[in-house]
């Protein structure tokens, strides 16, 4: 279904290599690392706030400020996951012989190219792994709490292919693509 997505974006004389999506269903990322910690800390801390109010006959406004802060912090220990799940079900990726794409299908819905020739620094993650993610950009803040992107990876706002299978081969056929574009723009029958 990826390609078929894809056609309609191609450039003349423009065919795609490698179409594939993100991984699906839970994902961690490296920021979980500090973010779980601290979703289970709030989370906790909200329950036992929220429990203790109401068994100490607090008026109700303290029982529904907690019950607020209860329902924040469960969804920051589950909710985000399945959010992130749910976006990234609807990401399709797309390397050809001149640029990345990448879909984004309804509610945050756009479309992303990237000129081969304009890509910036290529950054693999996970390549030991057979799935890895290739971000197209200098990274973001490493301070996990300074956007959302660090709560959903999904929505980092750096170009990326978050979680695909075979990063190595993926970042592979990219590098040697620029290669072969690079060579061809150099070589005399080019001019």
């Amino acid at each position: 279904m990826g390609n078929q997505l894809f056609q309609g974006r191609l450039l003349p004389h423009e065919r795609i290599l490698w179409s594939g999506t993100p991984a699906q269903g839970l994902l961690f990322s490296s920021r979980d690392i500090f973010l779980i910690p601290f979703s289970l800390l709030w989370c906790g801390f909200a329950i036992f706030w929220t429990y203790s109010a109401s068994r100490q006959g607090a008026p109700l406004f303290f029982d529904a400020w907690g019950a607020m802060f209860v329902c924040i912090g469960l969804f920051m220990v589950f909710g985000r996951f399945i959010f992130d799940a749910w976006l990234r079900q609807r990401i399709y990726y797309a390397v050809t012989n001149r640029r990345i794409l990448i879909l984004r299908r309804a509610p945050s819905a756009n479309f992303t190219s990237i000129d081969l020739e304009r890509v910036p620094d290529v950054q693999l993650t996970g390549e030991t792994a057979t799935r890895g993610t290739l971000r197209f950009g200098a990274a973001t803040s490493a301070y996990p709490f300074s956007r959302m992107n660090g709560w959903f990876p999904a929505l980092d706002p750096v170009p990326q292919f978050l979680g695909i299978e075979q990063p190595q081969r993926v970042f592979d056929l990219i590098m040697k693509t620029r290669r072969d574009d690079a060579r061809a723009d150099r070589s005399p029958s080019a001019a």
